[in-house]
């Protein structure tokens, strides 16, 4: 019996041991297996949304599918990344886009996101955290967004540009009531800074739009314009004294639309109309009512994509020269370069090459320095750097380089 027993045990000992080898083998299998997924499974490609849109014409919604789609898989940050690297068809809002990508920045972070944006697409990541800051917390945030505003990035025009994208919302709070969207922007009047005039300007973009709400406001749209005026809102009394220039400047792409044009793609003979409803204005008003067609012209001579305004060429700068002497008076051409100039430069934000090449062809078109005369201007005033302003006068020639050096580097 005993040696019966003894044979048993061995016999379970050397079935334990096979099973251990057996086990042992199999557990190597399964870690090579893993080994080589890992090692040769693809990686993600980064961006890979970018294949999606590669050679094909998506439409504005298509697009904010698609870039909504990845800021909320993938983050909102990522979205913004998409944006630059996107090729886009023509003829897109790139700056809307933006704001659709910074909507879903402000669900994931909140007001602190404004560290996270960047001055591109025209300052629509900072548009969007102050606009979501005020559509949620109410006219109680007002100083919390003065806050934030001032963290937002880019050069010194950063901070009256994120006042700018407040008015959108302020408008769309007040459920696009512009008597009272102006009220509430004139709660900022004692900050003594851009901050108010600012404000309108951002509303008006906003009642030509609707970007923010557009089911309240193409309820309210009947209540924007006067059929027998196509300066209104502008020349009416909802609008006060003190701002009614920065209205002017924003109420371009309504002139294009009284004048009979489609506003996604607006003509020459539409331009041309369009300048005479500044005509009977003076002062102010009337600089910053020619002026605002220049800020458009920029956006349309790019084919509205303007991640690329600072590169533009010969080409797209000499359209907005051309759209420009449209214009029947002398100060009405040069008001719309000066604005144009504006738009091209953005607070130093953009390369400063297109800005110095557009004065240049301004020079040769009109014969005049009012271009020149402007940038050196605006450099001094956006530039405090002076190794910045040193390599943007080191770009101009001849006499513009002597004046640029004088003026700007003693």
């Amino acid at each position: 019996m005993r040696l019966r027993l003894m044979k048993e045990v061995s016999h379970i000992k050397h079935l334990a041991h096979i099973n251990k080898a057996i086990f042992l083998i199999a557990l190597i299998a399964l870690i090579n297996i893993v080994l080589l997924i890992v090692f040769l499974w693809p990686e993600p490609v980064p961006y890979g949304e970018l294949e999606l849109l590669q050679g094909k014409a998506h439409s504005f919604n298509e697009l904010a599918i698609i870039f909504g789609d990845a800021s909320h898989k993938k983050g909102a940050v990522y979205g913004f990344e998409l944006l630059r690297r996107a090729t886009l068809p023509p003829n897109i809002d790139v700056h809307l886009l933006g704001h659709t990508i910074g909507d879903i920045l402000y669900e994931q972070r909140g007001p602190e996101a404004i560290t996270l944006c960047t001055p591109e697409f025209r300052n629509a990541c900072s548009h969007t955290i102050v606009v979501g800051t005020l559509l949620e917390n109410g006219p109680s945030s007002l100083s919390k967004i003065a806050d934030i505003c001032r963290q937002a990035p880019g050069g010194s025009g950063a901070y009256g540009m994120c006042f700018h994208g407040l008015g959108h919302g302020v408008l769309a709070y007040n459920e696009y009531d512009i008597s009272k969207a102006v009220a509430m922007c004139a709660t900022l009047k004692d900050r003594r800074g851009p901050e108010y005039v600012e404000c309108v300007g951002g509303m008006i973009m906003e009642m030509i739009a609707g970007v923010h709400d557009k089911e309240v406001w193409l309820e309210q749209t009947k209540t924007f314009y006067k059929d027998n005026d196509p300066l209104y809102p502008c020349s009416g009394s909802v609008i006060p004294e003190d701002v009614k220039n920065m209205c002017y400047t924003y109420l371009t792409p309504h002139f294009f639309e009284v004048a009979g044009a489609d506003l996604g793609r607006p003509q020459p003979e539409h331009f041309k109309k369009a300048f005479t409803y500044c005509e009977p204005l003076q002062g102010e008003n009337r600089k910053n009512c020619f002026g605002g067609f220049g800020k458009e012209f920029v956006v349309l001579a790019q084919n509205r994509d303007i991640r690329a305004v600072g590169m533009m060429g010969e080409r797209e700068l000499g359209k907005i020269l051309e759209w420009c002497d449209l214009a029947k008076p002398k100060d009405g051409k040069e008001n719309c370069v000066i604005h144009g100039l504006r738009s091209l430069f953005w607070g130093g934000e953009n390369d400063p090459a297109a800005s110095i090449k557009y004065c240049a062809l301004a020079r040769d078109k009109f014969g005049s320095d009012v271009c020149t005369d402007e940038l050196l201007y605006i450099i001094n005033y956006y530039i405090n750097d002076p190794m910045k302003r040193r390599a943007i006068c080191s770009k101009m020639v001849g006499n513009d380089l002597l004046r640029c050096e004088s003026k700007l580097l003693q």
